[in-house]
């Protein structure tokens, strides 16, 4: 039982009142009996949707490397040597290529990756014609593009953006052991210009970082007790890439990956719970587990930015052998 006091939060699909989580709360969630959580998880996730559902989503990097920030994850930046290239951003023929595959694929999103620190007015200009081609083609559009101003996000809204990812990455406390680059409260700033224009949500976070449960319950709490929790949630797992500060960091154990994903769906049980980065490194029965909990949503194609990512035809068959249908996400 939540022992949080109740406060008036309104969503985007809903008038309740939604409970306000507390840390302690959240991390006796993460550590209970994995069958009671399961269950509950569960028994949550078929509530709001069909549990025998899953949405594609497809993640193309628009523009690789040379990022100035310092995330210790991230083979992007431009401070680690990573064998990753800075590269200029792809045209608008070769974006729309890759959509329509995904499109061809199963996709009902398509996401698309700019390795910046905050894009530029003039960045804007041609990611915005990007955007419109996506949206030409019948696939909900979403990027991810660093830190952005009000008024960039009102201009991508206009263009037709559905969702614009911004991760929050780990908790406020663990945050400046990862990156130093660029603050907790931009992070917020720039998912509250998004809210204010009107796109959907899309903000996560990584686990096997180093972080602890606590750490991990305090992710949960700040995007489960956002103004509006987010329409769709990453979970990631580490990709530990040579190179990186974090290429060392020891490998997580996949339950702790189900019992974030199950939490995460009890704790926002009406957003799309995506399986993100790291699903490679997962079995096809914990991946199973994943979605029993709650995992809704997967990235779908083979290649995630610059890590790798399950086959296509492999997910194919799993989706066969657990029955799971694709379904378009709203």
């Amino acid at each position: 039982m939540l022992t949080a006091t109740r406060t008036q939060a309104q969503s985007s699909t809903t008038s309740e009142i939604a409970p306000k989580w507390s840390v302690a709360d959240t991390e006796a969630l993460l550590s209970k009996p994995l069958m009671d959580l399961l269950f509950q998880a569960h028994s949550t996730h078929r509530n709001y949707f069909d549990a025998n559902a899953i949405q594609l989503s497809t993640l193309l990097n628009i523009k690789t490397g040379g990022c100035p920030e310092d995330c210790a994850y991230c083979p992007q930046s431009a401070r680690y040597a990573t064998g990753v290239e800075a590269s200029a951003l792809l045209s608008l023929d070769a974006v729309v290529s890759a959509a329509k595959q995904a499109k061809e694929a199963g996709a009902s999103r398509f996401c698309m990756g700019a390795a910046w620190r905050a894009p530029k007015d003039r960045d804007l200009d041609r990611v915005v014609p990007l955007i419109e081609a996506v949206k030409d083609l019948g696939l909900e559009s979403c990027v991810t593009l660093g830190m952005l101003r009000p008024a960039q996000a009102q201009r991508l809204k206009r263009a037709g953006l559905d969702y614009y990812n911004h991760n929050l990455d780990t908790s406020p406390e663990f945050y400046g052991e990862i990156i130093s680059t660029r603050t907790y409260q931009d992070r917020l700033d720039t998912l509250a210009a998004v809210r204010a224009a009107n796109i959907n949500v899309c903000c996560g976070g990584i686990i096997g970082l180093g972080e602890s449960t606590t750490d991990r319950a305090a992710l949960l709490c700040e995007l489960a007790n956002l103004p509006e929790p987010p329409e769709s949630v990453p979970i990631n797992m580490l990709v530990r890439v040579e190179g990186t500060p974090l290429a060392n960091q020891g490998q997580i154990d996949s339950f702790d990956m189900i019992r974030t994903v199950a939490t995460a769906r009890i704790m926002m049980p009406r957003a799309y719970v995506r399986l993100s980065a790291g699903r490679q490194s997962m079995n096809d029965e914990a991946q199973a587990l994943c979605f029993f909990a709650g995992a809704n949503s997967i990235f779908y194609g083979e290649q995630l930015l610059t890590t790798s990512n399950p086959l296509t035809e492999h997910d194919r068959q799993l989706f066969s052998k657990i029955g799971l249908e694709p379904s378009s996400a709203h």
